[in-house]
């Protein structure tokens, strides 16, 4: 079991994910939702949402439980992201429109306004700051998970990674940190990890099992999840990274004091913690939201 910890809270990988803790059916039912009068207030009076009355939210367009994933019926969006949206639409008294994004996307579609809001476990970074605003909702680990049974056993630095192959997300934090322990390697007179740019899960998880990959470097609750429910996969080390997920929204427009009201209205009554709870990430939670705090720096 891999011990972390996060912003002084003690994060067990996998603690909330023994095998049959998440009942997927059950979690295909929306939660009950409480329009909240001081979050609809916050609004900003000249904001304008991409549809009138509506909440328009890109999320994760892959399949990447328990953030993102499809129901049974192989269409309807479920998971912690789509959750925490239909926590946020309701509480503003919005409808919601859910947008599947790819990663790639989401920077470009919150600052030309086809989104009003990104749910697509983006952590809040200095550099992102400078463009978008944000509003926690949650803390996250990165994780990294090899084949179970592999002779990697453990991941906690960059010698661990020499002359491994790594799939990893293009621009996301992992990639920064694994280019970083390349630089580190190289300097060292050492192999470098070989970077595998893979966009779905499905193609993950057969490099992993096939052996084309040895190494996956992702969200910890994802990398959890799937070691839990499957048993195929084992988590072996957390990333030197940990960081505040935030609802993100384009800079400056206003519209994250109304997001942060409705979050920080959801935890009073427990409806935030009932999300991450019901996902395997209750171990995750934030006291309240906060408005655009620290973020990751890299050197």
């Amino acid at each position: 079991m891999i011990r972390g910890t996060i912003f002084g809270m003690v994060l067990f990988s996998g603690c909330a994910l023994a095998a049959g803790s998440i009942d997927l059916h059950a979690n295909e039912q929306p939660l009950p939702v409480v329009r909240d009068e001081a979050a609809i207030a916050k609004i900003p009076a000249s904001y304008k949402f991409v549809e009138p009355g509506t909440l328009t939210v890109a999320i994760s367009a892959l399949n990447s439980p328990p953030l993102a994933l499809l129901a049974s019926d192989n269409r309807t969006r479920i998971g912690s992201d789509p959750d925490i949206a239909r926590l946020l639409a309701g509480s503003l008294g919005l409808k919601l429109k859910l947008v599947p994004t790819a990663w790639e996307d989401w920077p470009l579609g919150i600052t030309s306004g086809r989104y009003d809001v990104a749910l697509v476990n983006i952590a809040v970074t200095e550099q992102r700051k400078e463009k978008f605003d944000f509003a926690t909702y949650r803390v996250d680990s990165l994780a990294f998970s090899v084949k179970t049974g592999s002779p990697i056993t453990t991941v906690k630095g960059p010698a661990d990674l020499s002359g491994k192959k790594v799939i990893v997300g293009s621009g996301t934090n992992q990639e920064r940190i694994l280019l970083g322990w390349n630089a580190e390697n190289e300097k060292a007179g050492c192999a470098t990890a070989l970077p595998v740019y893979l966009t779905d899960d499905a193609s993950a998880n057969l490099y992993i099992q096939s052996g084309r990959a040895d190494v996956f470097f992702g969200p910890q609750s994802v990398s959890a999840y799937k070691a839990a429910l499957s048993g195929k996969t084992t988590v072996v080390g957390l990333g030197p990274k940990k960081a505040y997920v935030a609802t993100t929204t384009k800079k400056g427009n206003q519209l994250v004091y109304a997001l942060q009201a409705a979050l920080n209205g959801g935890i009073a009554r427990g409806e935030v913690q009932h999300i991450l709870a019901r996902w395997g990430e209750g171990d995750e939670g934030v006291a309240q939201s906060e408005v655009n705090p620290p973020g990751i720096t890299y050197p």
